[in-house]
């Protein structure tokens, strides 16, 4: 099949207009009948009435002694009146019904016991004081939930109390989901080369339920016209929405754009979105059918921008949007011009500034999506904003979450990890709120006033002395505390078995080695630059020195998965990935805190945990880490 292109290209906005034209008005309200009880979330179909009255009869108003108020006429408290109980007052409690004869309450706290039978009143009372009237709240037949509102437990209570047991509401919009792909497989299934787990389906299915729809996933089906026609026919019979997944760029083997043109109406192919750029929007036997892209975040942003307002219009209610906060970028976001692009950002309170740090920006980084607590995003005409710029973002966490915890930017350690997890497991909303972006970046950081710390591993290469030297360059006048968090040995990352027998740095050079580097800045970049130098090894004559990934997972994964032969990063990584390691070194991990935040809570039980004898138990589990002397102060000078 010819390679195609993004012929019908539009905005989202475009796009969407363009669909809601092509499927009409609003789709008929079909409606279905539940249970109260079972409505949680739920859309009224129509106008909820009451069917009794609430209350359905006068009641108390408080705890009391039911009267009749004109027994009461004179009462003051230099003359109080005593009563009877019986015909003169009848004891009861919030909510029981008002006795035949008596119109008022007295407080309990107003009843004194005189006797046995009579009671003393200090003052009178006036009629139908302390009691609610039949209908007070509401009268039979009154409004109680009006169309489209969504049921919520405040609605559940509303209806139980005026006799409603059942209400209608509107039928969930069914959508059905098609993954499509020669490589996939289902989770579980043992992953072999080329395989992709399907998760995309689900991970749409549990967003389709979160709006309010009602998804049924269907089994994958391969790059075929025909299978993916005959799918696409009885997943219309039987849905009020199609979702393809994957399929929708204009490769080869992307079938959707020509299936659904073949088949109805192509009204979009690609829309000025990244990422979520290839996605496709067409109506077949009147129904919409929503191509979306295969990678993960791509799917998101595009089901955010067309399939969520699409179900939202079939349920006849508002889209509820999230919160917007202000908040400042750590660093350059650059962006291109003629695209919308969605940036997952990272947040965090310093000083009582909203501090966000962009994310890896890749469309199949769905992590990024679970580390997210924002989104920045970004206009159409924006080449992006500059490092301090205030953006705007939607919140996707709570904002005591994210004041909750320190902002620790710079480089990535294991322990760091651990160090969250103790957080979290005495506070639910603290923790860190981490940026990988290298030590020197993590340094410069704290030098801005952007983080409270930074996490650091630099040895510098005119003294061989760790972080101590960059700290006096980098934070310059800035006062810093700097505390060490572990040791941990360096060296090559090697396949399992080390079949090339790689065992030095110079054996990097030979032509049957690909090397791959860590990023600009990061202290194990920083450290196989010295150690090279010192070698005398010329960094050209390495093959892959150019490429660079941002963490050791990262290289690690690289060497494990036969793309390079080699990287530097650290002994635990090797054997989390079960691949060769040939130890070189053992290098010093930091911390590094702005001595501004020393009285802070947060930064004291971080402290606290890293002097711990648990969090130095945890440390020992990894491979290769000496956690001997973590928590103790390093001078800087």
């Amino acid at each position: 099949m010819a390679r195609r292109t993004y012929l019908k290209k539009r905005s989202v906005s475009e796009a969407w207009a363009l669909l809601a034209e092509a499927i009409g008005p609003r789709p008929t309200c079909v409606a279905e009948t539940v249970r109260v009880d079972e409505a949680l979330g739920r859309i009224a179909a129509r106008p909820v009435t009451a069917r009794d009255s609430s209350p359905a009869f006068p009641c108390a108003a408080m705890d009391g002694v039911a009267v009749r108020s004109a027994d009461t006429e004179g009462t003051t408290e230099s003359s109080p009146r005593t009563l009877r109980y019986g015909d003169q007052g009848v004891v009861v409690d919030t909510g029981d019904a008002i006795p035949e004869g008596f119109d008022s309450v007295v407080m309990i706290e107003d009843v004194h016991e005189v006797s046995p039978g009579r009671f003393e009143i200090p003052r009178a009372v006036t009629p139908w004081q302390h009691v609610r009237m039949a209908g007070e709240d509401v009268v039979e037949g009154d409004v109680v939930v009006a169309r489209g509102r969504r049921i919520g437990p405040f609605e559940i209570g509303a209806l139980l109390a005026v006799g409603r047991t059942e209400v209608d509401v509107v039928k969930r919009p069914v959508v059905g989901i098609l993954p499509t792909g020669d490589e996939l497989i289902a989770p579980g299934d043992a992953p072999r080369p080329g395989a992709v787990v399907e998760f995309n389906a689900r991970m749409i299915a549990a967003m389709v339920s979160e709006w309010g729809g009602a998804p049924v996933c269907y089994a994958p089906v391969t790059d075929d016209e025909g299978r993916l026609e005959t799918a696409l026919w009885t997943m219309l019979g039987a849905s009020d929405v199609v979702v393809v997944n994957a399929g929708s760029s204009a490769g080869r083997g992307d079938l959707t754009p020509t299936i659904v043109e073949r088949l109805g109406r192509l009204l979009v192919h690609g829309i000025d979105l990244m990422p979520g750029k290839p996605t496709v929007v067409g109506v077949v036997g009147g129904k919409p059918v929503i191509g979306l892209p295969g990678y993960p975040v791509s799917t998101v942003v595009a089901a955010e921008a067309l399939l969520r307002p699409l179900i939202v219009r079939f349920l006849g209610t508002v889209r509820e949007e999230r919160p917007r906060i202000q908040a400042n970028l750590s660093r350059p976001c650059p962006s291109r011009s003629g695209l919308e692009e969605v940036v997952r950002v990272r947040l965090g309170d310093v000083d009582g500034k909203l501090i966000a740090t962009p994310l890896p920006r890749g469309a199949g980084a769905i992590s990024t999506l679970t580390r997210a607590d924002a989104l920045l995003r970004v206009p159409t005409l924006v080449e992006g904003y500059n490092e301090g710029a205030a953006v705007d973002v939607d919140r996707l966490r709570p904002l005591a979450e994210i004041r909750g915890r320190l902002v620790a930017i710079g480089s990535h350690d294991l322990a760091l990890d651990i160090v969250d997890d103790l957080l979290r497991e005495d506070d639910p909303v603290a923790g860190l709120s981490s940026s990988h972006v290298g030590s020197l970046a993590g340094l410069m950081a704290i030098a801005k006033g952007d983080a409270h710390l930074a996490g650091t591993h630099l040895i510098d290469p005119e003294t061989g002395l760790y972080n101590t030297p960059y700290v006096r360059r980098i934070v310059g006048g800035v006062d810093v505390a700097m505390f060490e968090l572990a040791r941990r040995t360096q060296g090559l990352y090697v396949a399992r078995g080390n079949p090339l027998g790689i065992k030095r740095l110079s054996d990097l050079v030979r032509p049957d080695v690909r090397y791959v580097n860590r990023q600009r800045g990061a202290g194990t970049r920083v450290l196989f630059d010295l150690r090279l130098r010192e070698a005398g090894i010329a960094i050209d004559a390495i093959r892959g020195y150019g490429r660079e990934e941002f963490t050791h997972l990262a290289v690690g994964m690289a060497v494990r998965s036969g793309v390079a032969d080699a990287a530097l990063g650290i002994k635990a990584v090797a054997a989390q990935l079960g691949i060769g390691f040939v130890p070189l070194e053992s290098e010093r991990y930091d911390v590094v805190v702005a001595a501004r935040f020393l009285g802070d809570a947060r930064v004291q039980r971080f402290l606290e945990v890293i002097r711990s004898a648990h969090f130095r138990a945890r440390v020992r589990e990894l491979v290769g880490y000496d956690p001997a002397r973590s928590g103790e102060a390093i001078g800087v000078g």
